[in-house]
């Protein structure tokens, strides 16, 4: 009896000194979403099965983002539908347009709601402006997020070839927006503007010539006012 209570007290004492495992933290993965104009500027989301499909997918990340910006919850603004095509959008941000929606991950296109995304990736949802000739084209900066103070930019955007392949180019002419707002910054003949910018900003851009899915860039708060927040 002595030989096992001696064991037993052994395992006692092992188990208290191993050190306990913390929980692995979700994936945080970041989403934005436009309508003409970006309504939900690079929402950081907590990455989880919302849809309990054992996948952690670009569905998953729309989902969480709507139940937690947009107003009524997933419910009011966001559906989607298995179609030929796959898992697909049929509502975003509460538009049911019939289908025109389109998504990239990390600025490359998705082929489904399905496609598996990882931690730190930027999911950008939008809906097209141009139902009849889809002309909207995907645009994006260099650069998602940015400190306060003078920005410099590329703006680029993904159009496609004879073969239907993807081709990027530097986005000509158009003029930087700041909450919404034009300023004087314009982009050069590579796609490159400097605007002047301060915590909390959101950058984005419009053109006369092409229709663009608006870009997005943030503005973050300074170390110093987030302590202080």
């Amino acid at each position: 009896m002595k030989k096992i209570f001696a064991l037993m007290l052994a395992a006692l004492i092992l188990l208290s000194l191993t050190p306990v495992l913390a929980e692995e933290a979700a994936p945080v993965v970041y989403v934005t979403i436009a309508n003409g104009e970006v309504v939900l500027p690079c929402q950081a989301v907590e990455l989880t099965d919302a849809d309990s499909d054992g996948a952690l997918t670009i569905a998953d990340a729309l989902y969480l983002a709507h139940e937690a910006a947009f107003e009524g919850g997933t419910e009011a603004g966001f559906a989607c539908e298995n179609t030929e095509y796959g898992l697909s959008l049929t509502k975003l941000w509460g538009v049911d347009n019939g289908g025109a929606f389109g998504y990239y991950v990390n600025d490359a296109m998705a082929m489904s709601l399905a496609d598996p995304i990882e931690d730190g990736a930027y999911v950008s949802a939008f809906v097209y402006t141009d139902t009849a000739a889809y002309s909207d084209a995907y645009s994006f900066f260099d650069v998602k997020t940015a400190a306060e103070g003078d920005v410099t930019l590329t703006l680029s955007s993904i159009g496609f070839d004879e073969s239907y392949a993807p081709v990027v180019n530097p986005v000509a002419g158009a003029a930087i927006t700041v909450n919404g707002e034009k300023t004087d910054a314009v982009t050069d003949e590579n796609g490159q503007a400097t605007v002047t910018v301060k915590a909390g900003d959101v950058i984005s851009a419009v053109s006369e010539t092409a229709t663009l899915v608006p870009p997005c860039c943030v503005v973050a708060e300074a170390a110093e006012e987030k302590a202080a927040a």
